[in-house]
């Protein structure tokens, strides 16, 4: 089980035996039954089950094993290859069905085609008949007996799924050619013909249909494969001066880790020794190689490149990014978005109400047919039964969110909730943060002005020196770039740190400053001379802070966050999009507008504290937009959980950030605008599924129910209802595989 802070304890399930919507709500019914579970998610585009609370596992088993189904518990990192090969082996044995029970079936047409079977109600023809019959069960029994077993088991819960109407439909056919054997001349002469075949070919066909969704269908989660192939099986951890390999779980937290140029790194952790370059593109959908020297941070599951290097073990197992994407990806995959909700709910009732159409047809034609109405009511009902299935109608929604959810991670885009898929595309109205999300985050020195006997190395030194003792957020930018020039820092005496206004020391019995203007004007030094600079640096995006020594102004240090190299373009594509952007930020108004300004946002709130973020959002939500709040996750979260559709700015390590429904791995605002695209994408083939599947059933019951057959002369052949039930299937989900190629 794994366990968050803010939720309950999570356990995935492997569901075996779901073959159709219907099965969805045996399946929930089975696992809510049981004690201790708070919530249940089932997925029936992969199969799977997510349970959240403190159920008893043994009973869970239990229950999902009598409601005609089995249970496997889903622990740690399933091995790619060996879902491959399970996904392979159940295509390989519905293949192996369908050749078989397809042969026996095309061998019967083929002895009647040329008129090689004896005619029923001839002498001596029954042992050929029972024969026939008997034949006929074993291959039903053989090839079909996963959905007879199916059907008693939710007859017995008073529960109907597509077993029921392959049993009814299939079982009937075989009955009803039984008693033709021995009643054959009660029957009309239309109604003389025994239908084993059509039993076994629309078994083939089913079984067929099967097969090829389970392939299609296991493309979907090729992602998920890509991310669990990933994770190495084995680390060289450093023990006792020696280096040994170890399997992955035997890894501690604060081992020591080698990685040599072209291995995978085993698990986040922090660099020690060496440098490289790191492909992060899983992970995070970056291309280019990222840097890594001593302190830098490195994720499990990424490819070292270069060099070789030393590291510190800092998250393992289920708390790696690596780990905690898969996990954010098959929540999402599993999360019923609103239209998805609507079709099970349709798919719920599509069941009995069809065994009900199927029951007024045969009335129907058995009352009006005329002469064959039995053979007519029969074929008719039978083809109704076949042809409905409603596993187009159940695959629609979540083999769509399934590919689109994995598209979006292969592209750097971690969609935490299925909802957010449908409600991205629909954003008008978009805040977004300033530090972070449209600058860099990581402040760095931008000007250096010098006056009087001073120059401007001095004056970086000096502040430098100043700053070397603060913990203010700007003090690592300018001690940065002093060290980048190899400057020695100076000995500060009696420093003093003045919140808000900047710091105070002592160099060479000289009482300097460094800080902003309103520390000047509190300690009696002039700044009129420099207010013009002051604000044409602030114009510019900057924070100048003033450095003062021997009563007067000797530099100016402005410092400014850089807007991304991306900012602008990407501001670009969401008002493309026609999306209203807002920048709303803590820092002061000169600042914000020209970061605005460069990155072509137009409209900005300034000096707005975190917690009146949110009711920002509140207020624009209040009036009619749809609102998407783009920030860092974290001083944000407010915001980011008021909004329609939060997307939290992070990297590759800060995965987890709960307040949000999209985490941008890679940190760059275009995957905003690909989100919307996607989500818009996504609920366009939502739609093209429901309606092909709508679509389907509305055209092919009343053509199974004979409903054309007085004007057209049109009966619908129980086989041929068989493959296209089957084949409908099949083309929803190669539909929905459609997102996995879709260009940004």
């Amino acid at each position: 089980m794994t366990t968050d802070s803010n939720s309950s304890p999570e356990l995935r399930l492997s569901i075996l035996g779901m073959r159709c919507a219907g099965c969805i709500a045996s399946v929930e019914g089975a696992l809510t039954s049981v004690s201790g579970v708070e919530s249940v998610s089932v997925n029936f585009a992969d199969h799977s089950a997510i349970v959240k609370g403190n159920p008893d596992i043994d009973a869970l088993k239990k229950s999902v094993k009598a409601a005609g189904f089995d249970a496997a518990i889903m622990e740690g990192f399933e091995d790619p290859a060996e879902q491959e090969a399970q996904e392979l082996a159940r295509y390989a044995s519905l293949m192996h069905k369908a050749k078989i029970s397809g042969a026996f079936g095309a061998f019967l047409m083929i002895l009647e085609q040329f008129g090689w079977m004896p005619m029923m109600g001839m002498p001596n023809s029954q042992w050929f008949w029972t024969l026939v019959a008997v034949m006929t069960l074993g291959i039903m029994a053989v090839c079909g007996g996963h959905f007879y077993s199916g059907a008693y088991q939710s007859l017995k819960l008073k529960q109907y799924n597509m077993d029921t109407l392959i049993a009814l439909g299939t079982g009937s056919a075989w009955l009803y050619s039984c008693v033709m054997i021995d009643y054959y001349a009660a029957f009309p002469a239309l109604s003389q013909h025994a239908y084993f075949e059509a039993a076994v070919v629309i078994l083939a066909f089913i079984n067929l249909g099967n097969a090829l969704e389970t392939q299609a269908r296991g493309k979907t989660s090729g992602a998920i494969r890509q991310l669990l192939g990933l994770q190495p099986r084995t680390a060289r951890v450093v023990r006792n001066g020696e280096e040994l390999d170890v399997p992955i779980e035997e890894v501690g937290l604060g081992e020591t880790l080698r990685v040599r140029p072209g291995e995978k790194i085993p698990v986040d952790g922090v660099l020690t020794e060496g440098h490289s370059s790191v492909d992060e593109s899983m992970l995070t959908g970056e291309s280019m190689p990222v840097e890594k020297t001593i302190g830098a941070s490195v994720a499990g599951g990424t490819m070292n490149q270069t060099g070789s290097f030393l590291f510190t073990a800092t998250r393992i197992g289920r708390d790696t990014a690596l780990a905690q994407i898969i996990k954010s990806v098959r929540q999402a995959q599993s999360s019923k978005p609103q239209i998805a909700r609507l079709a099970d709910q349709i798919a719920s009732i599509f069941v009995p109400t069809v065994v009900g159409i199927s029951a007024v047809t045969f009335l129907m034609w058995l009352i009006f047919g005329g002469e064959g109405a039995l053979a007519y009511a029969f074929v008719t009902s039978m083809t109704i039964l076949v042809i409905a299935c409603p596993c187009a109608l159940g695959l629609a929604t979540p083999i769509s969110v399934m590919v689109a959810v994995g598209r979006a991670a292969q592209s750097g885009i971690l969609i935490r909730k299925g909802e957010a898929l449908q409600t991205a595309g629909k954003l008008n109205c978009i805040i977004l943060d300033k530090t972070g999300t449209v600058t860099q985050g990581k402040p760095t020195v931008a000007t250096v002005l010098a006056f009087g006997d001073f120059d401007e190395k001095a004056v970086l030194q000096l502040a430098a020196s100043l700053e070397s003792g603060s913990e203010h957020p700007l003090a690592s930018s300018i001690l940065s770039a002093a060290k980048a020039q190899d400057l020695k820092l100076h000995r500060i005496k009696q420093f003093k740190a003045i919140a808000g206004r900047g710091v105070i020391g002592q160099w060479k019995e000289q009482t300097v400053l460094f800080g902003n203007k309103t520390l000047m004007l509190e300690q009696e030094i002039a700044v009129e001379d420099y207010l013009a600079t002051l604000d044409e640096l602030a114009e510019l995006g900057q924070t100048p802070m003033l450095l003062a020594a021997n009563g007067g102004i000797i530099g100016i240090v402005s410092v400014s966050d850089p807007i991304k190299t991306d900012s602008a373009e990407a501001v670009k594509a969401l008002k493309a999009l026609g999306v209203r952007l807002i920048m709303v930020t803590g820092d002061n108004e000169i600042t914000a507008k020209a970061i605005a300004k460069q990155a072509g946002i137009s409209e900005v709130k300034a000096q707005v504290l975190p917690e009146f973020k949110a009711e920002i959002v509140r207020e624009l939500q209040q009036a009619g937009y749809c609102v998407g709040m783009v920030g860092d996750g974290i001083n944000d979260a407010p915001a980011l959980a008021q909004a329609d559709v939060g997307m939290a700015i992070g990297g590759g390590t800060d995965v987890a950030i709960e307040s949000a429904d999209i985490v941008i791995l890679q940190g760059s605002l275009l995957k905003v605008a690909e989100a919307m695209k996607l989500s818009t994408a996504t609920l366009a083939n939502i739609k093209q599924n429901l309606l092909g599947a709508f679509f389907y059933n509305t055209i092919s019951i009343p053509l199974a129910a004979g409903l054309f057959y007085p004007v057209f002369g049109v009966l619908l052949n129980p086989m041929i209802a068989g493959l296209a039930m089957a084949m409908s299937s099949v083309t929803v989900v190669s539909n929905a595989n459609r997102l996995r190629w879709m260009k940004f």
